[in-house]
This record gives C-alpha cells, structure tokens and sequence, in this order.
C-alpha cells in the first residue's frame, strides 16, 4: 500500500495467446533511490490462478525506479502442451529457432513517484509481449 512517501506497485500477466491468466510465473521485484543509485532486490512472488502477485514486497521510501523481473520461460514449456491444442494454425516454440521461449524472460522498469499506486499488467505470448501502467 503506498503512503505518502512510498509508492506501490502490483502486477499480473495474461497469457493473450490462450485469452487466460499466466498462473505460476515468478516476478522478481527490485527498486533503487535516484537513477544512478545500484538495484536493491527486495523478493519476489509468483502470479496465482489469476494471474496476480498479491503478495509483492513494500517498496523503501525514496524509491524513484522499480523494475519487475518476469521468469516466463518456465511458463511457456510448463504450458506448451495446453497451449499447442489452443493455438492449433500458430507455429509452435521450436519453430522460432530458439529451445524454449522466443523471450526467456521479461524486464520491466519504470519511474514511480510517492503516493501513488503503480499497476504494471503484462500481456504475454510466445513471440511478443505488452505492458502498460494499469490502474
């Protein structure tokens, strides 16, 4: 929950080649005071049946950056099987040349400011993907 010298941050991801939420996928939740300052990891979460972390980490006060790890390559091989029977005419991973996902994973960064409740939904399929400041 922000306050008034802390933002927050929450996440979830829909997997938009199946039109359902990416259950299991793990977030790493890092953050840093000021552009130049290192990355302190603070933890992470794994996205629930829904699709959402609900149980990120607080951010530190002062924080003015946020980046969001996504671990999604596990995702894609876990649900490779639901997925080919979903997307019967799309190529399937192996076609892409690459052993896994075409993107392994997915790193978000973004500037918050305090007070305020940043929503950072991610929209994922095999090939590409999508973010946007939710609300």
């Amino acid at each position: 929950m922000s306050t008034e010298t802390t933002a927050s941050v929450s996440t979830h991801i829909l997997d938009t080649s199946v039109g359902r939420p990416a259950e299991g996928v793990a977030v790493q939740l890092a953050a840093r005071i000021g552009r130049g300052a290192d990355w302190q990891a603070l933890g992470g979460s794994a996205t629930d049946a829904d699709g959402r972390c609900k149980d990120l980490p607080a951010l530190p006060e002062g924080t003015t950056h946020v980046r969001l790890d996504f671990a999604v390559e596990a995702y894609f091989l876990k649900s490779e099987k639901k997925q080919a029977d979903a997307q019967q005419d799309a190529p399937a991973n192996r076609d892409s040349g690459s052993v896994g996902a075409f993107f392994p994973e997915v790193a978000i960064t973004f500037a918050v400011v305090p007070g305020e409740h940043f929503h950072v939904p991610l929209l994922l399929n095999p090939f590409g993907y999508s973010v946007y400041r939710g609300s």
